[in-house]
């Protein structure tokens, strides 16, 4: 058995525990306090979870929050806060950007363990320790990154947690389309993106994932029999009929938009696996992106 699949059936039991983190006054204090002006940076699926996260809270009511990948950060604006995700702590260009930021904006790194670059250069930190994963490929440090934003935001994770583990009781998935495209809206875009990356990393499958009223501005003209569409959450009036019109399967439900992340998860890991891939280490990626310089 893979490391990622014992990884993803560990989640629910994950979401608790950092649903219990979230009422820590200590981890409050290092989280973004209510009306600062907030920004969320990670890179690959920290950049995902930082899309989510900036979406939640400003779906909250709590204030003002940006996401960006690290390297794309304008560092000309003003924010109170910088939240830095960053499972290794050790990622060449969250090392430079909290580097920069840090001595004239507060940051709090949200990573795998305290003492590692990032949360060293941080002016808060919150550690994930039993989140962190032995698979190259991240799937439960970057789910339970989002449960801890949202149980930190006032949501209950119950219906998470209960709808995560109906999804692992059910086998491994085995049917499987072509290609994939994930769509989302709001803070399940950033789901959507990281469903199609996963898909990416571990099965070297064609993906693709777009804000779902943007599917019908072009990209929806790929769909065929081939193809399989995922809608994280709601999707917009008339989008399904359009979508089962193209001759694509449709996956729609109910169950909460991280319960579908870890069907998403399975479904990867088996591709990989029915494809002969290892999905613990895919082609070209390690645990951490760290450049040379020349």
């Amino acid at each position: 058995m893979s490391f990622a699949t014992t990884e993803i059936a560990s989640q629910p039991e994950m979401w608790m525990r950092a649903a219990a983190m979230a009422t820590e006054p200590s981890v409050r204090a290092a989280l973004p306090a209510d009306g600062e002006r907030v920004a969320v940076v990670g890179c690959g699926t920290s950049y995902n979870v930082a899309l989510a996260c900036a979406a939640l809270r400003e779906r909250s009511g709590r204030g003002e929050t940006d996401a960006f990948a690290a390297s794309e950060f304008p560092r000309g604006r003003h924010y109170d806060r910088v939240v830095a995700v960053c499972r290794s702590g050790t990622t060449t260009e969250m090392v430079e950007l909290v580097s920069a930021v840090a001595p004239k904006t507060r940051t709090t790194a949200l990573s795998a363990a305290a003492d590692l670059p990032v949360p060293r250069l941080a002016t808060d930190v919150v550690a994930l320790p039993f989140a962190d994963e032995q698979s190259v490929v991240q799937t439960r440090f970057a789910t339970t990154a989002v449960a801890l934003w949202r149980a930190y935001l006032g949501e209950d994770l119950l219906r998470a947690v209960r709808d995560a583990t109906a999804e692992l009781n059910e086998p491994a998935p085995s049917a499987f389309a072509e290609q994939y495209t994930f769509l989302g809206t709001g803070w399940t875009i950033g789901l959507a993106h990281e469903a199609a990356l996963k898909l990416r990393e571990a099965a070297q499958l064609w993906t693709e994932s777009y804000a779902a009223m943007e599917y019908r501005h072009g990209p929806i003209s790929i769909a065929d029999h081939r193809c399989a569409v995922w809608v994280f959450g709601a999707a917009p009036d008339g989008l399904a009929e359009q979508i089962l019109a193209t001759g694509a399967r449709l996956e729609m439900t109910s169950v909460d938009p991280l319960a579908l992340l870890v069907r998403a998860q399975r479904t990867a890991v088996a591709i990989a696996e029915a494809k002969g891939l290892d999905p613990d280490t895919p082609r070209a990626l390690t645990r951490s992106v760290i450049l040379g310089h020349a």
